[in-house]
């Protein structure tokens, strides 16, 4: 390792949280935990009880169900979610580094509220605790491919905008060749070619021409939109054959991407289905995320792919190739985008329709930045998103007193959030968006 890339690699992992990011933590944690109190502890009538499944009805361990006191429980898990609020005063005051165990305790101990609050009187409609993150990890599946593709470009130097149009792509081309061969298997491996062209489309004209990078990630994004509405009305709609569902793929012979669960650990209660009892594209997202985290921070390529995002000019003197670095890694950033879009599509049983991703390509882009452009840091932001929209779906099914309509607006809230930077300052690279001239 020359003494040029040592210094970029230090440059590339400083994450040291700032008091002021704190005591935003502190204002943020306090509003939330007199918001429980109030709206799901007082707000919830005495009396009454929310029932909770923990397991479903095919899971080979069955554990019982059970039943809280409704405000006892909320009011309880309010005054613990104040506590953890006192508890990050007590920490910024002695300025202490409070780790990631806070957020994640009090996001579940909220979440147990909300369910708590949302289930409360409904003595026939039990709130399915495995089957709500069952759906969250997956419904986090095209999230976590987009960011994984963002990360891998914008680590290069090169802002990819377009994920939107590359899921969107992905998602038309797995359709159609699943229902031309009649098998979702092939439709998920066609899926990485529509994005990686799209890709190449970015890098030719931010890395050849210079032309500003957001710009081109925006005009891609409405000219994939544009193709595939087109050949929707004009040639799938016709042809029914080219644009089939899962279940008609299934009844002409070919393969349905059902769940493969793994022997022994799909057996676990909670965790087993959660994370074990997926179909392959979710397996294949676990894979990715770990190759990612170790080829980015612990080999040669991850330093000199980092070195080229924040120092191109010193990465060149050490005889790395800057643009064809980027050019490669913006058309694998788009392959791996395509493939999450195999999602809308195959994974999920659907055929194509116009504009499915439905703006997922830019809340990916969001799970990035909440993760600090890191592969397991953007996996737990969109495992975060994913549940936010398993979460919308449950509380509709129990017929939650929130509007469906707001509940589907937190994804992209948290989106401008996130962007805004009011969740915290995050250092993007630093030659991101500048083309590099020799």
């Amino acid at each position: 390792m020359t003494t040029v890339e040592a210094s970029v690699s230090v440059t590339t992992d400083r994450s040291a949280p700032s008091f002021v990011k704190q005591w935003k933590a502190v204002i943020g944690y306090g509003a939330i935990g007199l918001l429980s109190l109030f709206a799901f502890g007082f707000g919830t009538a005495s009396g009454v009880s929310t029932s909770f499944a923990v397991s479903r009805p095919n899971d080979t361990i069955k554990l019982p169900h059970f039943s809280v006191p409704s405000q006892t429980t909320t009011i309880t898990l309010s005054i613990l979610l104040l506590a953890l609020a006192c508890f990050q005063v007590w920490a910024q005051r002695r300025k202490m580094r409070v780790g990631v165990w806070l957020p994640i305790v009090f996001a579940v101990v909220f979440m147990a509220a909300l369910l708590t609050w949302a289930g409360a009187g409904r003595a026939n409609t039990d709130m399915a605790i495995t089957g709500l993150l069952v759906s969250g990890v997956f419904l986090a599946v095209p999230l976590v491919f987009g960011a994984m593709a963002g990360t891998l470009c914008e680590r290069s130097g090169i802002v990819n905008i377009a994920i939107e149009g590359q899921l969107l792509g992905g998602a038309f081309l797995a359709a159609v060749v699943a229902s031309v061969t009649h098998n979702a298997y092939l439709g998920m491996v066609a899926a990485p070619l529509a994005g990686a062209l799209v890709g190449a489309l970015l890098a030719l004209f931010a890395v050849r021409y210079w032309v500003d990078q957001i710009v081109v990630g925006v005009v891609l994004n409405v000219l994939v939109i544009g193709i595939t509405n087109f050949l929707y009305s004009t040639v799938l709609t016709g042809n029914r054959d080219l644009n089939q569902a899962g279940a008609l793929i299934g009844a002409h012979g070919g393969v349905i991407m059902h769940s493969l669960p793994i022997p022994l650990l799909a057996d676990i209660p909670i965790i087993g289905p959660v994370f074990f009892d997926q179909n392959a594209l979710v397996y294949l997202m676990y894979a990715i995320v770990i190759v990612f985290q170790i080829m980015l921070f612990k080999s040669r390529w991850g330093l000199r792919v980092r070195a080229v995002g924040e120092h191109p000019m010193a990465a060149d003197t050490v005889g790395i190739k800057v643009n064809r670095t980027r050019v490669r890694n913006t058309i694998l950033g788009g392959a791996i985008a395509g493939l999450g879009g195999a999602f809308f599509t195959v994974a999920s049983g659907l055929a194509f329709s116009k504009e499915m991703t439905a703006g997922k390509g830019y809340i990916a882009l969001a799970a990035m930045i909440l993760g600090r452009w890191n592969p397991k840091g953007a996996l737990a932001a969109a495992l975060l998103f994913g549940f936010a929209d398993a979460l919308r779906i449950q509380l509709g099914v129990v017929g939650s007193a929130i509007p469906s309509q707001f509940l589907a607006m937190l994804p992209y809230l948290a989106t401008i959030f996130a962007v805004a930077g009011l969740v915290g300052r995050s250092r993007p690279p630093a030659a991101e968006n500048i083309p590099y001239k020799k």
